[in-house]
């Protein structure tokens, strides 16, 4: 299936795809992973490798993560696979009619009204007690350490936090807004690549965590912090907000796409539009990769599957047609009709018929694997951090509609559209492994075109990372990789496409992708964008 020799990139970056036998541990941050390996080495899983890794990407990546985002998972373990959905719910006292009166018209980017509980740390302590093996203290062991003793910045890192709190600087005025800049600078400004950061409020937080097993950050000492900050300025969160949150186990969809099975978490996240994208190429022989039809088609089948998404996707509680419907076969073909191979179109809304992010993957030498994803949303999310914590909070709030004809409309108790998505790979029941791109809306147009790049170019895993990317940006307008070349940047321009070849990488996504071979050896990789490793022994 899949062509592992690291020497035949078609592709070549400074990285080519890496192999072990008895455990893997990739991730954005190389101290991360290795933090994975470190807990696979001392007797730990796949599913406890996959806690460490996320608790210390709170630490080194907080211009992605943090403990006050969401998180998803997808997880191998006892021959099937298993979903976690541990995203927030806006609180009890959020109100639309409260927000349409005070002349809003969109959810604000920053702030406490797009704040909803978070859910990280009870995904960690879910995986966990379900699937770890080792005391859940011990996995968040090296995520305290660096926190309280420090740790290099890595160079990417450093850019995105300079870039965000140049932002911020202009956009974040008011005393809540304070204290972001007392926890996330040096004396006002930004760590750079190299140097040593430390966050002791955030050790002490995940200190907390780790003897409570989460339970002090919704029914303990942070969850009152997080309530008093919220009540001192007015926010919609609260303390039995935080004590009724629980995360769902839910069961994995998929479709298949040349012979593999690729599989996602159902709504509330975008994870559907991946697989309603992949099910309209179905309908199609797709062209040599480097061929501006290839880049085309693509293109034109992710802008219907986002229009179909943005119309029909939410909390499952409120959605008018069922995941069933908006991934068969029948809409798929029905929707395939739309893609003129001559032109670029506007996306338009089919109907079914009736019936900021950071990714990680673990694999260990038992079989298990772990496709993980967490995010504050948008960088820092909403711009708050709790006082004396090292805690910010997520705006994912934000996605959230006010029409209230939407099945996105916000309402209490209800989750909001999500952006991040974990993936997976299984062939004829088997499992080949995680998979995963983060960046925003991004990151289902990264899915397709990993897939695409594994399944179809039968390319090996680092090669289908190190692949030029395109992202559908707005209307007409496609972002693309000018390493994709003039002749398909000119191509796709003269099809209709308002074509963007920003150079900025940051925008095409960053992803780990992990795959077992019929031998059991693992075959890992990670993103060339990114400050990412892979750690194997």
């Amino acid at each position: 299936m899949f062509s592992f020799n690291p020497h035949e990139d078609r592709y070549p970056s400074r990285r080519s795809v890496v192999f072990g036998q008895n455990g893997i541990a990739a991730a954005s941050q190389p101290l991360a992973a290795q933090a994975g390996l470190e807990i696979l080495m001392k007797g730990g899983n796949a599913a406890d490798a996959a806690v460490a890794v996320a608790a210390c990407l709170t630490v080194m990546e907080p211009t992605s993560c943090g403990i006050g985002g969401d998180a998803f998972a997808l997880i191998w373990s006892e021959g099937k696979l298993h979903g976690l959905n541990s995203s927030g719910y806006a609180p009890a006292k959020a109100s639309p009619d409260y927000l349409r009166k005070n002349g809003y018209d969109k959810m604000p980017k920053y702030g406490w009204i797009p704040v909803s509980i978070p859910g990280i740390p009870a995904a960690w302590a879910a995986i966990s007690e379900r699937f770890g093996k080792l005391p859940f203290e011990m996995l968040l062991e090296p995520a305290i350490r660096y926190a309280e003793n420090g740790f290099p910045v890595s160079p990417v890192v450093a850019m995105n936090w300079k870039k965000a709190f140049d932002k911020f600087a202009n956009e974040l005025i008011g005393e809540q807004y304070k204290h972001i800049f007392d926890s996330f600078t040096i004396n006002g400004r930004t760590p750079g690549a190299g140097e040593l950061w430390t966050n002791r409020d955030q050790a002490e937080s995940l200190r907390m965590i780790a003897a409570t097993r989460a339970d002090a950050f919704y029914r303990g000492g942070l969850a009152e912090k997080i309530d008093a900050f919220s009540k001192k300025y007015g926010g919609w969160l609260g303390y039995e907000d935080l004590a009724g949150f629980k995360p769902e186990w839910v069961e994995p969809i998929s479709t298949n796409y040349g012979g593999l099975d690729i599989w996602e978490i159902p709504p509330n996240g975008q994870g559907i539009t991946a697989l309603m994208a992949l099910n309209i190429l179905s309908n199609f022989e797709l062209p040599e990769r480097e061929t501006v039809e290839a880049y085309h088609l693509q293109i034109e089948a992710m802008k219907l599957a986002f229009a179909d998404a943005a119309e029909h996707v939410a909390d499952p509680r409120f959605m008018k047609y069922s995941v069933n419907q908006l991934l068969s076969p029948e809409f798929a073909k029905e929707r395939a009709r739309n893609i003129n191979m001559k032109k670029a179109s506007l996306p338009t809304v089919g109907k079914p018929f009736a019936g900021g992010t950071v990714y990680l993957a673990t694999a260990d030498g038992e079989g298990n694997m772990v496709s993980f994803i967490q995010s504050n949303y948008q960088g820092f999310g909403s711009g708050l951090a709790v006082p004396g914590t090292g805690i910010t909070l997520q705006n994912r709030g934000s996605n959230f509609s006010l029409d209230p004809l939407s099945p996105n409309c916000l309402a209490p108790g209800k989750k909001p559209y999500h952006t991040i998505i974990p993936g997976f790979i299984t062939k004829n029941g088997s499992p080949l492994g995680p998979f995963g791109v983060m960046g925003a809306f991004m990151q289902p147009q990264g899915h397709v075109q990993v897939v695409l790049n594994l399944a179809r170019y039968n390319m090996h895993p680092q090669d289908a990372l190190n692949a030029p990317r395109w992202q559908w940006l707005e209307g007409m307008r496609v972002g693309v990789e000018p390493a994709a070349g003039r002749d398909i940047l000119n191509g796709l321009a003269s099809l209709g496409h308002n074509i963007d070849d920003c150079v900025d990488t940051g925008l095409y996504g960053r992803g780990q992708i992990i795959l077992r071979g019929e031998n059991g050896v693992l075959a890992g990789a990670t993103e060339p964008r990114a400050d990412g490793h892979t750690a194997v022994y």
